[in-house]
C-alpha cells in the first residue's frame, strides 16, 4: 500500500503540472471504487482551476477554485492498496486499470491507475477539517507536534504492542507497516513490547527514528514493492535501504543474526532479536 512517503512523492511529482491549471475535461472509465465516484463529478470539475496541492496523512488534497457563483471545493484522493497518480501527455492511450483522467488546459493529463480499486476520489465542500475522515487524525509525523513526549503520554496503561500503537492514526498519522518496522529497528525497540512499558527516553529515540526514516524515504522517492511509481512514472528507491521489512530469514545488516517474523495487529512484523529489545 502506498504510505506517507509515496503520497508525498506523488504530490511533489504532479504539483508542477497541475497547480494553476484549469481542468478542461474529465474522462471517467470506472465509477466503482472503495467509495464510488460521486455522481456529477465530471461536470463539477470542468472549468475549475487547481490550487496548491497538499497532503494529510495518506490523503492527497486537491483544492479547486470556484467557478462563478460556486463555492470552493477540494478533491480528496486516496491511493488505496495499489493506486497511483501520474502525469501523461494528452493523447497517450490508457493502460488497463487507468480509470480516471483529469485533462489540464496545458495539454497534460493527471491519470489515476488502480488495479485493485481500493482507492477513491471524493468531493469535499466547505472546510477540509470538517470531514470526519480527517478530523480524527493525529499529528503529522514530521511536524513539531509529534515527539517522544506524545508517544509516552498516550501509551501509559496501554498493553497493546508498540508497533500497532505506532500505526494508530489517532496517535500519529501516516506511519504504516513498512516505516513503523524500520523506525523500530532504528530505535532498537522490539515491536512486540507493550506500549505502556516503554520508557520516555526510548520514545524520544523512536519519534526521532520515525522522522529520520520518513525523511529518507521521501528523499529516495518512496518504496517500490509492487505497484508504486511517482507522479512522473519513476519508481522509489528506498527499498534498497530497508533493514527489516520484507527480510525475514535474512541476516541483520547490523549484527548478522537471522531476522524473525511475527504477526502483530494482523500485519507481518520483521525484527532482530539482538538489536531490538
Amino acid at each position: 500500500m502506498p504510505e506517507l512517503p509515496e503520497v508525498e512523492t506523488t504530490r511533489r511529482g504532479i504539483a508542477p503540472y497541475v497547480e494553476g491549471r484549469e481542468i478542461s475535461e474529465v474522462v471517467l472509465r470506472q465509477r466503482s471504487f472503495r467509495v464510488p465516484v460521486p455522481e456529477g463529478l465530471e461536470n463539477a470539475l470542468v472549468g475549475r482551476r487547481v490550487g496548491t496541492l497538499s497532503r494529510r496523512a495518506k490523503y492527497l488534497l486537491v483544492p479547486l477554485e470556484p467557478r462563478e457563483g460556486e463555492e470552493p471545493a477540494t478533491l480528496l484522493w486516496h491511493l488505496g492498496m495499489s493506486g497511483s497518480l501520474r502525469i501523461v501527455n494528452l493523447g497517450e492511450p490508457p493502460r488497463k486499470h487507468d480509470h480516471i483522467d483529469l485533462v489540464m488546459d496545458g495539454g497534460r493529463v493527471l491519470r489515476y491507475h488502480d488495479p485493485r480499486r481500493f482507492g477513491f476520489v471524493d468531493w469535499l465542500k466547505g472546510t477540509v477539517d470538517s470531514d470526519s475522515r480527517l478530523a480524527r487524525l493525529g499529528p503529522e509525523p514530521l511536524s513539531e507536534t509529534f515527539d517522544g513526549e506524545r508517544l509516552y503520554r498516550l501509551s501509559r496503561g496501554r498493553r497493546l504492542a508498540v508497533k500497532p500503537f505506532l500505526m494508530d492514526n489517532a496517535v500519529v498519522v501516516g506511519v504504516g507497516n513498512i516505516y513503523a518496522s524500520e523506525a523500530l529497528f532504528l530505535a532498537g525497540i522490539d515491536p512486540r513490547r507493550e506500549a505502556g512499558r516503554i520508557a520516555r527516553e526510548r520514545y524520544d529515540r523512536l519519534a526521532a527514528a520515525v522522522k529520520e526514516v520518513l525523511t529518507a524515504a521521501i528523499t529516495q522517492g518512496g518504496t517500490t514493492l509492487r505497484d508504486f511509481v511517482s507522479g512522473t512514472g519513476e519508481p522509489g528507491y528506498f527499498a534498497q535501504r530497508l533493514n527489516v521489512y520484507g527480510r525475514a530469514g535474512l541476516p541483520c545488516r547490523r549484527c548478522g543474526a537471522e531476522l524473525r517474523a511475527v504477526t502483530l495487529g494482523q500485519r507481518a512484523s520483521v525484527f532482530c532479536r539482538i538489536c531490538q529489545s
